[in-house]
């Protein structure tokens, strides 16, 4: 029921996988949701018009110009309409458009006008999909806000086998159905509080040029900080060395060392409602720092490691009403280790994680361990679902202190 009445504008460019977007309109209006088509004039040569309008109940759009009514810019009113729009399948040309900004059809000048999500779903040869050009338009995509949905694995309708087939119907679907049910989860729930969010990796000296660190990414951070801030919160990010820009909204605090870290977070803890330790902050540092580069030598090279701080303890033993929430990357024994670092840390709750699906990629394998006994496990997801699943529990032990 999380798709009823929602506005889909499905977008179907010209490749053989426009079969497939039938059937996602079909189940889309199946799922309650008024869908709007729009065809490039290359989809018309692999589906008709008069499909999607029987299965939607909508006219369907191809041209810019002739779908224009009196007193009506057809492509800027279908913007401001969406709730969502979704280009399945999208070719490697559409794709190229959308990430140099053309507008030349209906449907780029409608994704380009849409101030809502904007959802692809390529489809193309897997050469094709593996070019760097291709490659570079996606990743502006990304960093435009779009979301990518797959491509999946298989075997392709020019022979080729390998990634480039459009994602299942039902697959997309789901995805659809678990973003609306995390937006309305989300929506107004941090109102007026402040949120203290820590990402990525540190990075501890050995010398002017090498350091010790991990392979974290701030994805996830990134992505609760970004979550946080849609909820309503005021967010304050504070990140190790990361790839990533900061989220619209939220302030960014970008630290280097453990110690770093542990400065910045200590003098805003006391100005906070919840904190969320997403980052991977080195339990080691070299015990010496070099001023100079240190040359290659005969012999082994030993360097003494010390303890850094473990700032997740610290903020457990000064917390008062503030609601703390923990990682756990592990790659043994998850669940024995998430519940001893729970309690000796004194966390409201632990997001425990398989470090092999966590540490670099799009998505995570999470278990919420709380400090209750309750226990939430979950399937693999995004990290951007993850992130909305644990402001959502924030935002619930918060609304339980105040009734309290």
């Amino acid at each position: 029921m999380n798709l009823k009445g929602r506005n889909i504008v499905l977008g179907v460019t010209g490749g053989i996988a426009a079969y497939k977007a039938a059937e996602l309109a079909s189940r889309l209006v199946q799922s309650g949701a008024q869908v709007h088509v729009i065809l490039t004039a290359e989809a018309t040569r692999f589906i008709g018009a008069a499909t999607f309008q029987a299965l939607t109940r909508h006219p369907v759009s191809e041209s810019v110009f002739a779908d224009e009514q009196d007193g009506q810019i057809a492509h800027i009113d279908l913007a401001d309409s969406a709730d969502l729009v979704l280009i399945a399948p999208a070719t490697a040309n559409t794709i190229a458009k959308l990430a140099a900004g053309a507008a030349d059809n209906m449907l780029s000048a409608v994704a380009l006008a849409a101030k809502c999500p904007v959802w692809i779903a390529p489809a193309m040869n897997v050469n094709m999909y593996r070019h760097p050009a291709v490659q570079a338009n996606l990743r502006t995509l990304e960093t435009y806000g779009c979301h990518l949905i797959g491509p999946d694995q298989g075997r392709l309708a020019c022979g080729w086998t390998g990634r480039g087939r459009m994602s299942e119907p039902a697959a997309i679907l789901k995805e659809l159905e678990a973003y609306f049910t995390e937006t309305d989860m989300s929506r107004h729930a941090l109102d007026g509080k402040n949120i203290l969010v820590t990402a990525g990796p540190t990075r501890e000296a050995l010398d002017p040029i090498r350091f010790f660190s991990n392979r974290s990414s701030g994805k996830m951070g990134f992505a609760i900080a970004e979550a946080a801030a849609q909820a309503g919160a005021s967010v304050t990010l504070v990140s190790g060395p990361v790839a990533l820009e900061a989220p619209h909204g939220v302030t960014l605090i970008r630290v280097t060392s453990a110690e770093e870290m542990r400065q910045a977070v200590a003098a805003r803890f006391e100005h906070t409602d919840a904190v969320v330790k997403a980052a991977a902050v080195s339990d080691y540092r070299p015990e010496q720092v070099s001023t100079s580069k240190i040359k290659k030598q005969d012999g082994p090279l030993l360097v003494r490691m010390v303890r850094n701080p473990d700032i997740l303890l610290e903020l457990g033993r000064k917390k008062k009403d503030q609601v703390l929430v923990g990682f756990a990357a592990e790659t043994e024994k998850l669940e024995e280790h998430a519940i001893e670092k729970l309690k000796k840390k004194n966390v409201d709750f632990l997001v425990a994680n398989d470090a092999v699906h966590g540490f670099g990629g799009d998505t995570n394998l999470v278990t919420f361990f709380f400090a209750s006994g309750e226990k939430q496990r979950f399937e693999q997801m995004t990290k951007k679902s993850v992130a909305a699943h644990i402001v959502h529990a924030v935002a619930e032990l918060l609304r339980k202190r105040e009734q309290q």
